[in-house]
């Protein structure tokens, strides 16, 4: 097909237009997804993550996550069998490109993955003096770009240290459960590149899914419980001693 310069000049802002939906993970950009039949969270099973960085890597190519920033990180937990209450964490680079060897000393080591939580009751939606912050009728907590002012008030509200200032665009940034994926029946990028199954994208509204089995037969968890904020990531065996 021929196309002239005009023609060309005529149809690149509906491109970028068409390409934005995209990227936005929009309705329009997924007619046949409903976002009502939808409520997503995630399931981590802490027992199959070995800590290699594969999801951090995989979240920062699908999302351009500045460098030094993340989405989602993995955090190791050293928990001493003396000091019980007291485990020593690190996470060199957010876990990106693995972790060192650390002396054989007793004890016990483990990797926690970390994202955004995607509560239900979310305090960053709250202090949001635009709105930016809000969560979509499928349950996850994202933010529009255009609207954010880059205040602050989300990320100091986080009571998980999830959110982040992106300094290019001066805009708060997160996990949005790469939702430009999952409205077209993908799963995440993290899900995706992690080798063991650590990590599971789950519907909560779907009878199908294995997750509602699962909720019954094991030990699941969220991260501070006691924050009452509704928490979607499911954590399966997670330990006291993790904050």
């Amino acid at each position: 097909m021929n196309i002239s310069r005009r023609q060309m000049l005529i149809l690149l802002p509906a491109a970028a237009v068409a390409w934005k939906a995209v990227l936005a993970g929009t309705p329009e950009a997924s007619p046949n997804y409903k976002m009502t039949e939808h409520w997503w969270s995630m399931l981590v099973d802490i027992d199959k993550c070995i800590g290699c960085g594969n999801c951090v890597r995989a979240c920062a190519t699908e999302n351009d996550v500045p460098e030094g920033y993340f989405r989602t990180w993995v955090e190791r937990y050293h928990v001493s069998d003396y000091d019980l209450a007291n485990p020593v964490v690190d996470s060199p680079d957010g876990g990106k490109h693995g972790f060192p060897p650390i002396p054989e000393t007793g004890g016990r080591d483990f990797f926690v993955p970390k994202i955004c939580n995607h509560c239900a009751d979310s305090p960053c939606t709250q202090v949001c003096p635009v709105g930016a912050t809000f969560m979509s009728p499928d349950g996850v907590v994202l933010i529009d770009k255009e609207y954010c002012i880059g205040c602050r008030y989300c990320i100091q509200a986080c009571p998980y240290g999830c959110r982040f200032l992106n300094p290019k665009t001066r805009t708060a940034e997160k996990c949005t459960l790469c939702y430009h994926r999952i409205t077209k029946g993908l799963t995440t990028a993290c899900c995706e590149a992690c080798p063991t199954g650590a990590r599971q994208l789950v519907d909560l509204k779907d009878p199908k899914d294995p997750i509602h089995e699962f909720l019954r037969t094991h030990h699941v968890q969220v991260l501070k419980p006691h924050l009452a904020t509704g928490a979607k990531v499911f954590y399966n065996d997670l330990d006291g001693s993790v904050r």
